[in-house]
């Protein structure tokens, strides 16, 4: 009996490859070529059109300080959350698991949109609140700049940073702390030659893989970039192949190289940093005693900052959603305000057969396409983890590949080979598009499932008669169960709320929700995308909430 199953991995890899390599491989071509439709004549004239272009320079600038700046800051601010979170006794602890959960199920396109309706110049509601404060009459913020762009997409990445910095911390053994202290160091010495030192792996995978991140950001470039004239790489790339009677979509694959060869090498990095963390483990079987460090006066001041943190990240960008949905135009809360308030703006949003086909689009999708997509990661999953063969290591290797694909690049390339079949407009391109970039979303929870499962129990179904397709259904299914609803509510709520991708294959007939909020930012039209975006956090969290209850089920 062959634990290894040659054939299923064989054809797995082909799968996988197919998904994964193929919109890299068309877009290499694409670069090289003339025309959209035709890969007859090839040339390098795109490479030296795109990268002569004297605007590049100011793009490759704002681009770096927006990947930097923003990267750093949801690092830091992921760090100081989680040392509050783990290390300290810091009141209302379960204030952070909301911080570190609750921002991810929140669009990008629609957290962006909230804060250019909190904070544009003209007449946003908070700088509305400051023209009333005696002395500010003359200040006012404006969102709509590289430094806004900045602080939004760092907020946007700190729970996933977070993700990653508080395992690490939870298992650091406050013993050697606690030994620099009886040397003699303070606090400030102790945190910076003991605690940053040894959690340098974890920080540095978490900076990384949020440079990875805001690499392939569209959302906030696009909804608070574009209006102030501030073009990135990923709005620079999108023009390329939107504007114009004749968009050079081979320009465009030729500078999305450049992007697709980055997010690679850092994924690299990122995978090593992760894979060899062992060398910094301070928990061993003995002498591991947490310890939780008293905040003495500084617990109220903390939880303060902490408190006003969930109310940036949460609370006003949904308020400030919810709040604009219901009036005609952008004013300050008050009487006036309240007066005028309506349902027009959700009526108007379902009266449009446009928005309800971008709705009926999106659930499909979400649904539909996550299921194809667990399925997948789950004989994906299986492999990776119980057969240890080279084979099985490519299979890992192709399938988190997908992790460096910045959404607008791979959304180039397969563009560059759907437009090559039937399938080019349709939803089927959009559903193995979004299977492709986000599989490994659905492959890492139930890989970490598949390892608490003891080989005997699948060696015991199959010495019985049991088909490996049965002794996956009967057996393991049940046992990873959580594993499953984990994957299928990440990939149900990623499509959900997917842009990058969508913004460049999504044809009239195959809109998606995010896709039509774009629309109605661009269109000025804040009401109807309010509304919109409620629905859509909406459906999101019904998502969450129904497939928890179906886990529940079928525990029982």
């Amino acid at each position: 009996m062959n634990r290894n199953h040659p054939r299923l991995t064989w054809a797995l890899i082909a799968l996988v490859a197919l998904l994964t390599l193929t919109p890299v491989l068309m877009l290499l071509l694409g670069s090289f070529s003339e025309g959209l439709t035709s890969f007859g004549a090839f040339t390098a004239s795109k490479y030296v059109l795109a990268y002569t272009d004297p605007y590049l320079l100011e793009v490759v600038g704002n681009t770096a300080i927006f990947v930097i700046g923003s990267s750093l800051f949801a690092t830091v601010l992921a760090l100081f959350l989680s040392y509050l979170n783990i290390r300290t006794n810091i009141p209302f602890k379960p204030i952070f698991v909301v911080l570190a959960i609750v921002p991810m199920m929140i669009p990008h396109v629609l957290f962006a949109a909230s804060w250019a309706l909190l904070l544009n110049p003209s007449n946003g509601v908070l700088n509305q609140v400051l023209q009333l404060v005696p002395g500010l009459q003359g200040v006012s913020l404006n969102i709509y700049s590289l430094s806004g762009m900045v602080f939004v997409e760092g907020l946007l990445n700190m729970p996933v940073a977070y993700l990653i910095i508080a395992p690490a911390m939870s298992a650091f053994d406050s013993a050697l702390e606690e030994a620099s202290r009886v040397s003699g160091a303070g606090v400030w010495q102790t945190l910076r030659r003991v605690t940053l030192p040894v959690l340098r792996p974890a920080i540095l995978a978490a900076l990384i893989l949020s440079i990875v991140r805001v690499l392939a950001a569209y959302a906030v470039p696009r909804v608070l970039g574009t209006p102030g004239g501030v073009d990135v790489l990923a709005t620079y790339l999108f023009e390329m192949i939107s504007t114009g009677f004749a968009p050079d979509y081979g320009q465009a694959a030729a500078l999305g190289m450049s992007m697709l060869s980055a997010s690679i090498v850092l994924i690299v990095v990122y995978r090593a940093l992760t894979a060899h963390g062992e060398k910094f483990v301070t928990v061993s079987g003995r002498g591991f005693r947490p310890s939780v460090i008293d905040l003495k006066r500084a617990r109220l001041p903390l939880l303060i900052i902490v408190g006003l943190l969930s109310l940036v990240m949460i609370v006003i960008p949904v308020l400030q959603l919810f709040y604009t949905s219901l009036i005609p135009y952008a004013m300050v809360p008050g009487p006036r305000a309240f007066s005028l308030m309506s349902w027009k703006n959700w009526t108007d949003v379902f009266a449009e057969e446009t928005t309800l086909r971008a709705l009926r689009n999106s659930i499909f999708l979400a649904t539909v396409g996550a299921t194809l997509g667990v399925l997948l990661s789950l004989f994906v999953a299986y492999i990776v983890v119980k057969a240890r063969t080279v084979a099985a290591t490519l299979l890992e290797t192709l399938t988190f590949l997908a992790f460096s694909f910045p959404g607008i690049v791979i959304g180039i390339g397969f563009m560059w080979f759907f437009v090559q079949t039937p399938l080019y407009a349709t939803l089927t391109a959009l559903l193995l598009a979004y299977i492709a970039a986000y599989l490994p979303y659905g492959v890492r929870p139930l890989a970490s499932a598949f390892v608490q499962v003891h080989a005997h129990l699948e060696e015991s179904s199959l010495v019985c008669g049991a088909s490996m397709l049965t002794t996956m259904r009967r057996i393991i299914a049940p046992i990873i169960l959580p594993g499953l609803v984990s994957a299928w509510i990440l990939m149900a709520t990623m499509f959900m709320r997917e842009l990058t991708v969508s913004v460049v294959l999504s044809r009239p007939g195959t809109e998606v929700l995010a896709v039509r909020i774009l629309d109605y930012a661009d269109d000025g039209l804040w009401g109807k995308l309010s509304a919109l975006g409620i629905v859509m956090i909406l459906i999101s969290t019904a998502l969450v909430l129904a497939a928890q209850w179906v886990g529940r089920w079928a525990r029982r």
